[in-house]
């Protein structure tokens, strides 16, 4: 790591009043709720935090149970049951939430001996990795690493300057992949909430009913433009003026019901034989079921020489079983198991297929319930998926306000890729003294 650095035994740093490293709070069922503090577990960390609406809660009112077991800015986090070894750096505007008995922080607590930053990037050097891998395996039961395990550990600590630097580097890599994420969220909320506003709850069509019934002589142009002044008139006029009931309940007049496997082309992915997978990038990526934690298109990791059943690039992947719903997209040619389904609407749709998935999440949700060991989904279940078929020529409409989005989220993807792969490749070399810091700087501002 550079000269003057210095092999501290852990349980030196906790009794000089450096460190803290503790576990959750073992809470009991009755003590959760759904009001309060996220009550985080493994499955919410996974290089940051993900809260979402079902997480569990623990009430404001009894923090005083868990003591220090509640989050604080700097905190470094560490899966140490079952799922181990995922990470997380608690940001100062991370929301403050209590720590579940699967996570274990490491918070410093003289950040001019332990910078909290290079704390987090430490764990995921080698130093870290074979100690905590040499002794997770330990127990007939599933992996675990003991707080008694961590702070028996050592850590290799260089000064502070260079820990401020290592930490710097590292972080404005992250925190320019962080701020892609929260710009692709944003995108995201915006092409879903016209989405919702068109197609879900009708609301272009409900105000030209509106001013439809106040004035009936009008004409259709009249009516658009007083109903939907927000809209181009050439969007405003392809909505109706009323509704008529249906199966679903009340549509606008002139649209129909149908079903997902009737306006979607639907292909249902086959794991292919287990001698055509590979880790070396031979054929086309295979993705199967769940895909990545917080990402949209999901990360290549196994690849398939004779594929059986394909994706292209821009179909909408739903995960088909366990669980049901997980919702990608393909960013690449690619190959599906048995986990998948590639969707596309058969317009061509790559926007407007996505966003109609993500409106049937409550839908796919029904299916997760209802096996027996496990939720699934058949193609021909994907029949009993009943939705408003829309006219194309609105759909092409969406298409064309929702694509400059959503070629802003890939753009900012791919971005966030090459720069995850040198961050990952910097690390390693940082700690290790390989490379110098101002060479780091200069690499790294390249990218930025």
């Amino acid at each position: 790591m550079g000269g003057n650095s210095a092999r501290v035994h852990v349980s030196r740093l906790i009794e000089d009043g450096d460190l803290l490293i503790n576990d959750g709070y073992r809470a009991k069922n009755t003590e959760l709720s759904s009001t309060g503090l996220p009550f985080v577990r493994a499955q919410n960390v996974n290089n940051g935090f993900r809260f979402d609406d079902d997480v569990d809660r623990f009430p404001e009112k009894d923090l005083q149970k868990v003591g220090v077991k509640v989050s604080q800015p700097g905190d470094v986090v560490f899966t140490s049951k079952g799922t181990v070894g995922r990470f997380a750096y608690v940001r100062p505007d991370t929301p403050s939430f209590v720590y579940s008995p699967q996570l274990c922080f490491w918070r410093s607590l003289n950040h001019k001996k332990l910078h909290p930053r290079w704390l987090f990037y430490w764990m995921h050097s080698r130093e870290f990795f074979e100690q905590y891998s040499g002794v997770a395996g330990q127990t007939d039961m599933a992996e675990y690493v003991s707080l008694r395990d961590q702070r028996r550990m050592h850590i290799t600590v260089p000064p502070i300057d260079r820990q401020r630097a290592i930490a710097c580097i590292l972080g404005s890599l992250d925190d320019k992949i962080e701020l892609n994420r929260r710009m692709n969220r944003t995108l995201e909320e915006m092409a879903r909430a016209i989405f919702k506003s068109w197609f879900i709850d009708f609301e272009p069509v409900r105000a030209k009913a509106a001013v439809r019934r106040e004035h009936p002589k009008w004409t259709d142009e009249q009516v658009s433009r007083a109903a939907c002044p927000n809209l181009k008139p050439e969007i405003a006029r392809l909505f109706p003026d009323s509704f008529e009931d249906s199966e679903l309940g009340e549509i606008p007049k002139g649209w129909a019901t149908s079903t997902v496997d009737e306006e979607f082309e639907l292909t249902m992915g086959q794991s292919p034989p287990g001698e055509t997978y590979n880790e070396t990038g031979d054929g086309l990526p295979f993705y199967q079921g769940r895909m990545d934690f917080g990402f949209r298109f999901p990360k290549r990791r196994i690849f398939c020489t004779a594929p059986t059943r394909l994706a292209k690039r821009g179909d909408t992947l739903v995960s088909v079983r366990a669980p049901v719903g997980d919702i990608n997209m393909a960013i690449e040619d690619c190959a599906i198991g048995r986990g998948l389904a590639s969707i596309r609407h058969k317009s061509g749709s790559r926007s407007f297929t996505y966003y109609s998935m993500r409106a049937l999440e409550s839908q796919f949700a029904i299916f997760e319930t209802e096996g027996t060991v496990f939720g699934s989904i058949s193609k021909k279940d994907f029949h009993r998926l009943a939705i408003v078929a829309l006219p194309e020529t609105l759909v092409a409409q969406f298409e064309k306000l929702a694509c400059p989005f959503d070629d802003a989220i890939e753009r900012n993807e791919q971005q966030s890729g090459t720069l995850v792969a040198l961050r990952d490749t910097l690390l390693p070399k940082l700690f290790s003294g390989e490379l110098r810091i101002r060479d780091a700087e200069r690499i790294a501002q390249r990218k930025v």
